[in-house]
């Protein structure tokens, strides 16, 4: 069993647990990210457990902390983006290309936690979710463990050009990660059950499902490329892609039920 690192709104501020305890007062996730990546998991041991964690959840980010994206990573997904976009050449090149499709996608505190109204633009027909991995990356690049993540999308504003993607991936309300970190490294992430389902006024209006193995690129690659010439120094989050794509005749509305699962850790969001 690997660790949760969770963090919660008590009365006296955000503070982080490890598996339903909390850690001291004065933990704070850029500290434990800027140590070494290979004793993050002795580092946490060794901290003494305090009391139960009761109060609410909040999105285990931290302000300091960037969140990436990667594209086309799966083969879904460039099929979709081709199908979407007016130069489907785009998409092909990047997807058999050595360097990947890396975007901004959220200041640590734009981002909204499990439960948190997610968003879908008003100059947009078309939205959906992208259930993705999330790593989190410790400030030496290596791999501590990941999240699940919704990279909330308007398909039509990057359909129409892709050089709209920042306009059609970050905004408010579009980028969604919890409900925690699960402690662990790369090796464990490799081929884990993702599974994405959306309801619609109590009824399932589309279900999907994939796994991690289907991800074209390695994750440590993944990891390497954003910290290549971009120092971390409070650690990062980066969504590796996703692999399921509701269909052409899908997009979503207020009041529908976002739902994502990773192996067991899910996130779940209404849409506002």
């Amino acid at each position: 069993m690997h660790s949760l690192l969770t963090r919660h709104a008590t009365t006296q501020g955000p503070r982080w647990a490890l598996d339903g305890r909390y850690l001291p007062q004065d933990f704070t996730l850029s500290r434990w990210l800027a140590g070494s990546s290979t004793g993050a998991r002795d580092a946490l041991a060794a901290l003494p457990p305090g009391e139960a964690a009761d109060a609410p959840l909040l999105a285990p980010v931290e302000d300091h902390q960037e969140v990436w994206a990667s594209g086309v990573t799966y083969l879904s997904s460039r099929m979709a983006r081709e199908a979407e976009s007016q130069t489907a050449d785009v998409y092909q090149r990047v997807y058999g290309a050595d360097r990947p499709e890396l975007f901004f996608k959220a200041n640590g505190w734009r981002v909204v936690g499990h439960g948190a109204p997610i968003r879908v633009r008003a100059d947009s027909q078309w939205d959906v979710p992208e259930p993705e991995l999330v790593l989190v990356i410790g400030a030496d690049g290596g791999i501590v463990g990941y999240t699940t993540g919704n990279d909330v999308s308007s398909r039509s504003i990057e359909g129409e050009n892709p050089l709209y993607l920042p306009q059609a991936k970050v905004y408010d309300g579009s980028c969604a990660i919890g409900p925690g970190i699960r402690v662990c490294d790369a090796a464990r992430m490799r081929d884990l059950a993702v599974a994405l389902e959306i309801l619609r006024d109590g009824a399932t209006v589309f279900a999907g499902a994939t796994r991690t193995s289907q991800i074209k690129r390695g994750l440590e690659e993944l990891a390497g490329w954003l910290l290549r010439e971009l120092h971390q120094p409070h650690g990062a989050f980066l969504f590796t892609g996703t692999g399921i794509v509701p269909g052409e005749d899908f997009t979503l509305r207020s009041g529908d039920v976002v739902r994502i699962d990773i192996d067991g850790l899910t996130l779940e969001n209404p849409v506002s």
